[in-house]
Protein backbone atom coordinates (compact mmCIF):
# COMPACT_ATOMS: atom_id res chain seq x y z
CA UNK A 1 0.00 0.00 0.00
CA UNK A 2 1.60 3.42 -0.69
CA UNK A 3 0.11 6.13 0.40
CA UNK A 4 0.76 9.68 0.76
CA UNK A 5 1.54 9.94 4.44
CA UNK A 6 0.23 13.50 4.90
CA UNK A 7 -3.17 11.93 3.95
CA UNK A 8 -3.02 8.92 7.13
CA UNK A 9 -5.49 8.83 9.39
CA UNK A 10 -4.35 6.29 12.85
CA UNK A 11 -7.13 5.66 15.03
CA UNK A 12 -6.00 4.22 18.76
CA UNK A 13 -9.09 2.39 19.96
CA UNK A 14 -8.55 2.20 23.67
CA UNK A 15 -7.77 4.99 26.03
CA UNK A 16 -4.77 3.34 27.52
CA UNK A 17 -1.16 4.47 28.57
CA UNK A 18 0.16 2.38 25.85
CA UNK A 19 -2.12 3.64 23.20
CA UNK A 20 -1.62 7.13 23.84
CA UNK A 21 2.34 6.86 23.80
CA UNK A 22 1.46 6.02 20.18
CA UNK A 23 -1.56 8.53 19.51
CA UNK A 24 0.59 11.58 20.77
CA UNK A 25 3.82 10.82 18.82
CA UNK A 26 1.82 10.90 15.41
CA UNK A 27 0.06 13.91 16.22
CA UNK A 28 2.84 15.75 17.43
CA UNK A 29 4.72 14.23 13.95
CA UNK A 30 1.73 16.12 11.88
CA UNK A 31 -0.93 12.94 11.46
CA UNK A 32 -4.28 13.25 11.69
CA UNK A 33 -4.80 11.14 14.95
CA UNK A 34 -8.23 10.06 16.74
CA UNK A 35 -8.29 8.10 19.74
CA UNK A 36 -11.41 5.92 20.74
CA UNK A 37 -12.57 5.87 24.36
CA UNK A 38 -14.24 2.16 24.05
CA UNK A 39 -16.26 2.62 27.44
CA UNK A 40 -18.41 6.10 25.42
CA UNK A 41 -17.63 4.42 22.18
CA UNK A 42 -16.71 7.89 20.88
CA UNK A 43 -13.45 8.60 18.98
CA UNK A 44 -11.62 11.79 20.41
CA UNK A 45 -9.55 13.75 18.03
CA UNK A 46 -6.07 14.49 19.07
CA UNK A 47 -4.49 17.31 17.71
CA UNK A 48 -0.68 18.11 18.05
CA UNK A 49 -1.18 21.11 20.50
CA UNK A 50 -3.04 19.10 22.53
CA UNK A 51 -0.52 15.85 22.46
CA UNK A 52 2.63 18.39 23.42
CA UNK A 53 0.14 19.85 26.28
CA UNK A 54 -0.56 16.40 27.78
CA UNK A 55 2.74 13.80 28.18
CA UNK A 56 -0.13 11.04 29.38
CA UNK A 57 -3.75 9.81 29.03
CA UNK A 58 -3.82 10.46 32.69
CA UNK A 59 -3.44 14.19 32.64
CA UNK A 60 -5.48 14.34 29.51
CA UNK A 61 -8.38 12.43 31.28
CA UNK A 62 -7.91 14.52 34.67
CA UNK A 63 -7.91 18.31 32.79
CA UNK A 64 -10.79 17.37 31.17
CA UNK A 65 -9.83 19.94 27.77
CA UNK A 66 -12.65 20.37 25.27
CA UNK A 67 -11.93 17.99 22.68
CA UNK A 68 -13.43 17.50 19.24
CA UNK A 69 -15.73 14.18 19.09
CA UNK A 70 -16.88 11.77 16.94
CA UNK A 71 -18.88 8.58 16.56
CA UNK A 72 -16.30 5.59 16.16
CA UNK A 73 -17.84 4.27 13.12
CA UNK A 74 -16.99 7.75 11.34
CA UNK A 75 -13.38 7.72 12.80
CA UNK A 76 -12.75 4.21 12.16
CA UNK A 77 -13.80 4.07 8.36
CA UNK A 78 -11.23 6.70 7.05
CA UNK A 79 -8.52 4.94 9.16
CA UNK A 80 -5.44 3.92 7.14
CA UNK A 81 -3.82 2.90 10.62
CA UNK A 82 -5.72 1.30 13.46
CA UNK A 83 -3.65 0.61 16.39
CA UNK A 84 -5.71 -1.91 18.77
CA UNK A 85 -4.92 -0.63 22.66
CA UNK A 86 -7.76 -1.11 24.65
CA UNK A 87 -7.33 -1.48 28.47
CA UNK A 88 -8.94 -4.79 29.36
CA UNK A 89 -9.78 -5.13 33.16
CA UNK A 90 -10.69 -8.85 33.28
CA UNK A 91 -8.12 -11.81 34.03
CA UNK A 92 -7.82 -15.36 32.40
CA UNK A 93 -10.10 -16.38 29.88
CA UNK A 94 -12.43 -13.48 31.03
CA UNK A 95 -9.49 -11.32 29.29
CA UNK A 96 -9.69 -12.99 26.01
CA UNK A 97 -13.90 -12.66 25.59
CA UNK A 98 -12.88 -8.90 26.11
CA UNK A 99 -10.54 -8.80 24.39
CA UNK A 100 -13.01 -10.56 21.64
CA UNK A 101 -15.93 -8.06 22.56
CA UNK A 102 -13.68 -4.98 21.68
CA UNK A 103 -11.71 -6.19 18.72
CA UNK A 104 -15.19 -7.03 17.22
CA UNK A 105 -16.26 -3.22 17.86
CA UNK A 106 -13.26 -1.88 16.97
CA UNK A 107 -13.62 -3.44 13.23
CA UNK A 108 -17.30 -3.35 12.88
CA UNK A 109 -16.31 -0.18 10.22
CA UNK A 110 -12.95 -1.24 9.06
CA UNK A 111 -12.28 -0.12 5.66
CA UNK A 112 -10.20 -1.66 2.83
CA UNK A 113 -6.16 -1.06 2.40
CA UNK A 114 -6.42 -0.26 6.07
CA UNK A 115 -3.46 -1.53 8.44
CA UNK A 116 -4.91 -3.65 11.70
CA UNK A 117 -2.39 -3.05 15.03
CA UNK A 118 -2.96 -5.62 17.95
CA UNK A 119 -0.82 -4.49 20.59
CA UNK A 120 -2.12 -6.96 23.04
CA UNK A 121 -0.05 -9.66 23.79
CA UNK A 122 -1.36 -13.00 22.74
CA UNK A 123 -0.91 -16.77 23.01
CA UNK A 124 0.37 -19.23 20.21
CA UNK A 125 -2.13 -18.90 17.86
CA UNK A 126 -3.71 -16.20 18.60
CA UNK A 127 -3.56 -14.09 15.65
CA UNK A 128 -4.84 -16.25 13.57
CA UNK A 129 -8.02 -16.71 15.66
CA UNK A 130 -7.91 -12.45 15.88
CA UNK A 131 -7.65 -12.47 11.82
CA UNK A 132 -10.27 -14.86 11.50
CA UNK A 133 -12.79 -12.70 13.61
CA UNK A 134 -11.72 -9.92 11.58
CA UNK A 135 -12.61 -11.38 8.17
CA UNK A 136 -15.91 -12.28 9.37
CA UNK A 137 -16.93 -8.96 10.85
CA UNK A 138 -15.99 -7.84 7.49
CA UNK A 139 -16.02 -9.20 4.95
CA UNK A 140 -12.90 -8.10 3.93
CA UNK A 141 -9.44 -10.43 3.69
CA UNK A 142 -5.83 -10.11 5.14
CA UNK A 143 -3.57 -9.16 2.91
CA UNK A 144 -5.67 -8.64 -0.02
CA UNK A 145 -8.00 -5.80 1.26
CA UNK A 146 -6.72 -4.97 4.88
CA UNK A 147 -2.89 -5.90 6.23
CA UNK A 148 -2.54 -7.32 9.84
CA UNK A 149 0.40 -6.42 12.01
CA UNK A 150 1.27 -8.04 15.58
CA UNK A 151 2.88 -5.53 17.91
CA UNK A 152 2.97 -7.04 21.71
CA UNK A 153 3.42 -3.74 23.28
CA UNK A 154 5.80 -5.25 26.49
CA UNK A 155 5.13 -3.34 30.59
CA UNK A 156 8.54 -3.97 32.48
CA UNK A 157 10.44 -6.15 29.85
CA UNK A 158 13.48 -3.67 29.33
CA UNK A 159 13.99 -3.50 25.24
CA UNK A 160 14.78 -0.98 22.81
CA UNK A 161 13.49 -2.87 19.88
CA UNK A 162 9.89 -3.28 18.79
CA UNK A 163 8.98 -6.13 18.04
CA UNK A 164 6.32 -6.15 14.96
CA UNK A 165 4.68 -9.95 13.63
CA UNK A 166 3.67 -9.20 10.33
CA UNK A 167 1.42 -11.51 7.50
CA UNK A 168 3.09 -10.34 5.11
CA UNK A 169 6.40 -11.99 5.06
CA UNK A 170 9.45 -9.48 5.82
CA UNK A 171 7.49 -6.96 4.64
CA UNK A 172 7.51 -4.04 7.31
CA UNK A 173 7.24 -0.91 5.23
CA UNK A 174 4.23 0.43 6.56
CA UNK A 175 4.21 0.17 10.20
CA UNK A 176 7.70 1.13 9.81
CA UNK A 177 7.04 4.58 8.36
CA UNK A 178 5.47 5.58 11.19
CA UNK A 179 6.54 3.53 14.35
CA UNK A 180 10.34 3.40 13.68
CA UNK A 181 10.98 6.81 15.34
CA UNK A 182 13.11 7.97 18.09
CA UNK A 183 10.01 8.74 20.88
CA UNK A 184 8.86 5.69 20.73
CA UNK A 185 11.72 2.82 19.79
CA UNK A 186 15.16 2.65 18.24
CA UNK A 187 14.97 -0.34 16.53
CA UNK A 188 12.41 -1.66 14.76
CA UNK A 189 12.64 -5.37 14.19
CA UNK A 190 9.44 -7.30 11.44
CA UNK A 191 9.02 -10.82 11.37
CA UNK A 192 6.67 -13.23 10.21
CA UNK A 193 3.22 -13.62 12.57
CA UNK A 194 3.82 -16.81 13.63
CA UNK A 195 7.23 -16.34 14.59
CA UNK A 196 6.66 -12.56 16.46
CA UNK A 197 4.50 -15.22 18.89
CA UNK A 198 7.06 -17.25 19.79
CA UNK A 199 9.45 -14.68 20.46
CA UNK A 200 6.85 -13.06 22.43
CA UNK A 201 6.81 -15.42 24.49
CA UNK A 202 10.41 -15.99 25.02
CA UNK A 203 11.39 -12.92 26.16
CA UNK A 204 8.03 -13.25 28.41
CA UNK A 205 9.32 -16.68 29.98
CA UNK A 206 12.64 -15.61 30.23
CA UNK A 207 12.23 -12.37 32.11
CA UNK A 208 9.58 -13.75 34.75
CA UNK A 209 10.10 -17.49 35.13
CA UNK A 210 13.94 -16.02 36.77
CA UNK A 211 11.94 -13.53 38.89
CA UNK A 212 9.40 -16.47 39.72
CA UNK A 213 12.29 -19.03 40.88
CA UNK A 214 13.58 -16.10 42.91
CA UNK A 215 10.34 -16.18 45.07
CA UNK A 216 10.24 -19.42 45.86
CA UNK A 217 13.38 -19.59 47.08
CA UNK A 218 12.86 -16.74 49.44
CA UNK A 219 9.38 -18.45 50.79
CA UNK A 220 11.37 -21.89 51.08
CA UNK A 221 14.18 -19.54 53.19
CA UNK A 222 11.33 -17.65 55.06
CA UNK A 223 13.05 -17.96 58.28
CA UNK A 224 16.34 -17.57 57.41
CA UNK A 225 18.94 -14.90 57.33
CA UNK A 226 19.30 -15.04 53.72
CA UNK A 227 18.17 -11.40 52.97
CA UNK A 228 20.73 -10.38 55.08
CA UNK A 229 24.41 -8.95 52.93
CA UNK A 230 22.55 -10.00 50.18
CA UNK A 231 21.49 -6.80 47.33
CA UNK A 232 20.86 -6.56 43.97
CA UNK A 233 19.33 -8.22 41.48
CA UNK A 234 17.82 -10.90 44.32
CA UNK A 235 15.99 -8.82 46.27
CA UNK A 236 15.26 -5.54 44.44
CA UNK A 237 12.53 -6.96 42.61
CA UNK A 238 9.46 -5.57 43.33
CA UNK A 239 5.25 -6.68 43.13
CA UNK A 240 4.93 -3.90 40.97
CA UNK A 241 7.93 -6.00 38.82
CA UNK A 242 6.81 -9.48 39.28
CA UNK A 243 2.99 -8.99 38.48
CA UNK A 244 3.67 -6.64 34.76
CA UNK A 245 3.85 -10.21 33.00
CA UNK A 246 1.05 -11.88 34.60
CA UNK A 247 -1.43 -11.03 31.34
CA UNK A 248 0.90 -12.27 28.96
CA UNK A 249 2.00 -15.36 30.76
CA UNK A 250 -1.69 -16.34 31.08
CA UNK A 251 -2.07 -15.86 27.53
CA UNK A 252 0.37 -17.87 26.68
CA UNK A 253 -0.86 -20.55 29.12
CA UNK A 254 -4.51 -20.07 27.39
CA UNK A 255 -3.07 -21.39 24.24
CA UNK A 256 -1.22 -24.24 25.24
CA UNK A 257 -2.32 -27.62 25.16
CA UNK A 258 -1.73 -30.86 26.80
CA UNK A 259 0.51 -31.20 30.18
CA UNK A 260 3.86 -31.10 28.73
CA UNK A 261 7.45 -29.05 30.25
CA UNK A 262 6.37 -25.83 28.47
CA UNK A 263 3.03 -26.03 30.19
CA UNK A 264 4.49 -26.53 33.67
CA UNK A 265 6.85 -23.59 32.97
CA UNK A 266 4.04 -21.31 32.66
CA UNK A 267 1.87 -22.14 35.02
CA UNK A 268 4.62 -22.56 37.86
CA UNK A 269 5.77 -18.89 36.86
CA UNK A 270 2.26 -17.84 37.42
CA UNK A 271 1.70 -19.46 40.17
CA UNK A 272 4.88 -18.09 41.80
CA UNK A 273 3.56 -14.90 41.22
CA UNK A 274 -0.17 -15.14 42.69
CA UNK A 275 0.80 -16.84 45.43
CA UNK A 276 3.82 -14.22 46.40
CA UNK A 277 0.38 -12.52 48.60
CA UNK A 278 0.01 -15.51 51.03
CA UNK A 279 3.67 -15.16 51.38
CA UNK A 280 3.55 -11.40 52.00
CA UNK A 281 0.33 -12.02 54.94
CA UNK A 282 2.75 -14.87 56.32
CA UNK A 283 5.49 -12.23 56.73
CA UNK A 284 3.50 -9.30 58.57
CA UNK A 285 2.17 -12.54 60.73
CA UNK A 286 6.01 -12.91 61.58
CA UNK A 287 6.47 -9.46 61.97
CA UNK A 288 3.75 -9.05 64.77
CA UNK A 289 4.97 -12.05 66.12
CA UNK A 290 8.40 -11.10 66.88
CA UNK A 291 7.34 -7.53 68.24
CA UNK A 292 4.43 -8.46 70.12
CA UNK A 293 1.53 -6.63 68.44
CA UNK A 294 -1.84 -7.78 68.00
CA UNK A 295 -3.92 -7.47 64.78
CA UNK A 296 -6.53 -5.40 66.46
CA UNK A 297 -3.95 -2.40 67.02
CA UNK A 298 -2.41 -2.72 62.97
CA UNK A 299 -3.37 -0.79 60.29
CA UNK A 300 -1.89 -1.75 57.19
CA UNK A 301 -1.47 0.32 54.20
CA UNK A 302 -0.83 -0.99 50.77
CA UNK A 303 1.04 1.90 48.88
CA UNK A 304 1.06 1.19 45.06
CA UNK A 305 1.44 3.99 42.73
CA UNK A 306 0.25 1.74 39.87
CA UNK A 307 -0.92 3.50 35.65
CA UNK A 308 -4.47 2.41 36.26
CA UNK A 309 -4.61 3.52 32.56
CA UNK A 310 -2.62 0.60 31.55
CA UNK A 311 -3.83 -2.01 28.95
CA UNK A 312 -3.28 -4.50 31.12
CA UNK A 313 -5.36 -4.77 34.31
CA UNK A 314 -3.63 -7.37 36.21
CA UNK A 315 -1.85 -5.21 38.75
CA UNK A 316 -5.36 -3.74 39.94
CA UNK A 317 -6.37 -7.05 40.33
CA UNK A 318 -3.47 -8.47 42.15
CA UNK A 319 -3.97 -5.07 44.47
CA UNK A 320 -7.39 -6.32 45.92
CA UNK A 321 -6.52 -9.89 45.93
CA UNK A 322 -4.10 -8.21 48.36
CA UNK A 323 -6.11 -6.18 49.93
CA UNK A 324 -9.06 -8.84 50.52
CA UNK A 325 -6.57 -11.22 51.86
CA UNK A 326 -5.08 -8.54 54.14
CA UNK A 327 -8.47 -7.87 55.34
CA UNK A 328 -9.32 -11.62 56.39
CA UNK A 329 -6.53 -11.54 58.96
CA UNK A 330 -5.87 -7.69 59.84
CA UNK A 331 -9.29 -5.82 59.26
CA UNK A 332 -7.84 -1.94 59.20
CA UNK A 333 -6.74 -2.12 56.03
CA UNK A 334 -6.23 0.85 53.32
CA UNK A 335 -5.56 0.92 49.65
CA UNK A 336 -3.31 4.29 48.78
CA UNK A 337 -2.74 3.83 44.70
CA UNK A 338 -2.34 5.60 41.97
CA UNK A 339 -0.36 9.01 41.08
CA UNK A 340 -1.00 10.47 44.64
CA UNK A 341 -0.42 8.30 47.52
CA UNK A 342 -0.53 10.18 50.93
CA UNK A 343 -0.26 9.21 54.19
CA UNK A 344 -2.23 10.60 57.19
CA UNK A 345 -1.52 9.64 60.71
CA UNK A 346 -2.84 6.85 63.18
CA UNK A 347 -3.41 5.87 66.54
CA UNK A 348 -2.83 2.22 65.56
CA UNK A 349 0.67 1.08 64.83
CA UNK A 350 0.98 1.34 60.63
CA UNK A 351 2.52 -1.24 58.50
CA UNK A 352 2.96 0.41 54.89
CA UNK A 353 3.34 -1.78 51.87
CA UNK A 354 5.64 -0.54 49.46
CA UNK A 355 4.84 -2.20 46.11
CA UNK A 356 7.34 -0.43 43.66
CA UNK A 357 10.75 0.42 44.14
CA UNK A 358 9.43 4.20 43.09
CA UNK A 359 6.87 3.72 45.95
CA UNK A 360 9.96 3.32 49.18
CA UNK A 361 11.49 6.33 48.15
CA UNK A 362 8.61 7.88 48.26
CA UNK A 363 7.60 6.60 51.33
CA UNK A 364 10.71 7.21 53.17
CA UNK A 365 9.67 10.80 52.69
CA UNK A 366 5.68 10.81 53.32
CA UNK A 367 6.23 8.54 56.56
CA UNK A 368 8.30 10.89 58.58
CA UNK A 369 5.88 12.47 59.90
CA UNK A 370 3.69 9.55 60.55
CA UNK A 371 4.99 8.07 64.06
CA UNK A 372 4.68 4.46 64.82
CA UNK A 373 5.04 3.45 61.72
CA UNK A 374 6.86 0.72 59.62
CA UNK A 375 7.53 0.20 55.60
CA UNK A 376 7.63 -3.74 54.32
CA UNK A 377 9.14 -3.79 50.89
CA UNK A 378 7.16 -6.23 48.69
CA UNK A 379 10.18 -7.91 47.85
CA UNK A 380 11.42 -11.62 47.85
CA UNK A 381 12.46 -10.86 51.72
CA UNK A 382 9.81 -8.45 51.97
CA UNK A 383 12.28 -6.16 54.58
CA UNK A 384 11.46 -3.38 56.85
CA UNK A 385 12.73 -0.31 56.80
CA UNK A 386 11.59 1.71 60.45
Amino acid sequence: MNKDSSKNKAIIYGLSTEGYRIASSLAIRGMKVSLVDEAARMAITLKPEIASSYPNVSSLMDDEPLLELEPIDIAIKDASFLFFAPKIRKIGQEARTDSVIKLRDAMRALNKDCSVVYCLPTGIGGNSENIALIEHVTGLSVNRNFDYYYMPLTTGIPSEELLVGSMKSGDGSEISKIMNHPDLFKKLNVIDITSAEFVHAIKVLNFYSGRASILEIFKQARHSKISEGIGGNFTDVFLDDISNGLFDLRAISSSLTGAGPLMYLVNGTIKATESYIKYMIDRIRDILKNRDLKASRIKVVVAWGLDLNEMRGDKIELMYALESKLKDYIGDVELQYGSRIELYPSDKTMIIIACSRKDLENLKVKSSHVSDSLIMQADPACRVVE
